[in-house]
């Protein structure tokens, strides 16, 4: 543990990296994942054939693959984006399927009945969609989906691989100056993730006992 001590400085650069990749990379993926959630239940055939096709293959392609693809092809094709901005785009694409399935199997149970009966009133697709189903949907969907954030956190490790200094990546670093001190330093490591995580399991916890209260 002396080697996180001695370099505390370093290690919280890491922990911040690690933060902001799992606020950037969130965010992106929480807007994509919207788009195709939508798009999942659309009335328009092929809007729907192709969020399925997107949520397919990107969920069964490994993590490691998008990261290869956007931070080494891309730059070959003269299509390069700095590492950083790289491991957000490549977290935002590949967790938005599972955004997208979460959101999804909150719509899926909301009865029938209410959108039918919206419909009945006059309402559109849209207003059916944000009025009546998506305030339903999101109460039981945001415990999954706080799943999928802790799952992006771990994510971000792969990151390390593709020259973003996040928290693994000083793990390696430190590792290699202190080679008699692997063990505590990982666990030290292990400790920071921890930090976001932790918090983040006991706020999905509250929130799916409100909404079974609610219930």
């Amino acid at each position: 543990m002396e080697a996180i001590i001695s370099n505390f400085g370093y290690v919280l650069e890491g922990f911040g990296t690690t933060l902001l990749l799992l606020i950037y990379g969130g965010l992106g993926a929480s807007i994509i994942g919207v788009v195709v959630a939508f798009m999942r239940i659309s009335p328009i055939g092929a809007l729907r054939v192709t969020a399925t096709a997107y949520t397919e293959l990107v969920r069964n392609t490994p993590l490691t693959l998008v990261f290869f693809l956007i931070i080494i092809v891309l730059p070959v094709l003269q299509l390069g984006v700095p590492s950083f901005t790289g491991a957000i785009i490549a977290l935002s694409v590949y967790t938005s399927p599972f955004v997208a399935e979460a959101l999804r199997s909150g719509i899926n149970g909301v009865p029938l009945g209410q959108a039918e009966a919206a419909r009945s009133l006059g309402l559109n697709f849209s207003q059916t969609v944000f009025s009546i189903i998506m305030p339903q949907a999101l109460r039981m969907v945001v415990p999954p989906l706080i799943n999928v954030f802790i799952a992006l956190t771990k994510n971000s490790s792969v990151a390390s691989g593709f020259r973003v200094v996040e928290l693994v990546a000083v793990s390696k670093v430190l590792a290699n100056q202190n080679g008699d001190q692997v063990i505590p330093l990982l666990i030290g490591i292990a400790l920071f993730y921890l930090v976001i995580t932790i918090p983040l399991g006991l706020v999905a916890g509250y929130i799916e006992r409100k909404v079974a209260v609610l219930r």
